[in-house]
């Protein structure tokens, strides 16, 4: 089992980053980019997680800082018995914001993998999260495969794909890549709104490539779901909802990633 730690603060007009602990094999990267905004970025050592590896990180976003939180590339999980699990537990303060963006998730043929995030949200502050799942290159290939997200009271939410309940390239069709979308709090409002009216005005039509729903939640917070052929495709459809979010970190955290891995 590794354990990470990452912890944000408000210095001056921007935020630093006041913790950054990792143990083997989990890294953690923190460049300096051009904003006001920290960013933060895991990696594993070895390619990905193989049997009986659990990852956990502890995000702390102190009162009026903005972290970004990514992944260095997908998280790949191989074939196991016991299983590889991965927990991301996140706390952000008053005025705070949290932009978590993981790279998809691929398991292979074989695998078995359990992943949580929970999120507890200071009165006034905000949250931006997606999480992928790719179809891998065995296309649902895998043993079993499922997540929660906690994020309260806004979602609490488990789905579990188990080729027991049937076969999953059978049941997943044409799409090659699951995703969800969350946004909640104030500096996400406006564009949580204006995804909700671009979603809501073009319906999904038969035999669509890519599909999605926009659903409301409380206090203005809006979760999308999506599903589209190829995980590339997703990712990038799910980056043109967030178009306005590098004016929001004052840089770009994805102008030098010009394509995503399956």
């Amino acid at each position: 089992m590794a354990r990470g730690a990452l912890a944000f603060r408000q210095s001056g007009t921007r935020t630093a980053v006041d913790t950054a602990y990792a143990e083997s094999p989990l890294r953690l990267l923190t460049p300096r980019n051009h904003g006001t905004a920290a960013w933060a970025y895991t990696s594993t050592l070895g390619g990905g997680l193989v049997d009986g590896d659990r990852l956990e990180l502890e995000i702390s976003v102190g009162r009026d800082a903005r972290a970004f939180v990514s992944s260095q590339g997908p998280t790949r999980v191989f074939r196991s018995t016991r299983g590889a699990a991965s927990v991301t537990e996140a706390r952000v303060a008053e005025g705070g914001a949290l932009m978590l963006f993981p790279d998809p998730t691929a398991c292979f043929a074989g695998a078995r993998y359990a992943q949580r995030t929970e999120v507890g949200l200071a009165p006034g502050s905000s949250l931006l999260l997606w999480e992928v799942l790719s179809a891998g290159r065995e296309r649902w290939g895998f043993t079993r495969c499922e997540s929660t997200l906690r994020v309260l009271p806004y979602l609490d939410e488990r789905w579990l794909l188990d080729p027991e309940h049937g076969p999953l390239e059978e049941r997943m069709g044409r799409f090659g890549a699951i995703g969800t979308l969350l946004l909640v709090g104030p500096l996400f409002a406006s564009l949580a709104t204006s995804i909700r009216e671009r979603i809501d005005a073009g319906p999904v039509q038969s035999g669509a490539t890519l599909v999605e729903s926009a659903s409301p939640l409380r206090d203005g917070a809006l979760v999308v779901r999506a599903a589209a052929p190829t995980v590339q495709e997703l990712v990038q459809h799910l980056r043109s909802h967030l178009a306005t979010l590098p004016s929001l970190l004052g840089d770009d955290p994805w102008r030098l990633d010009a394509s995503v891995a399956a």
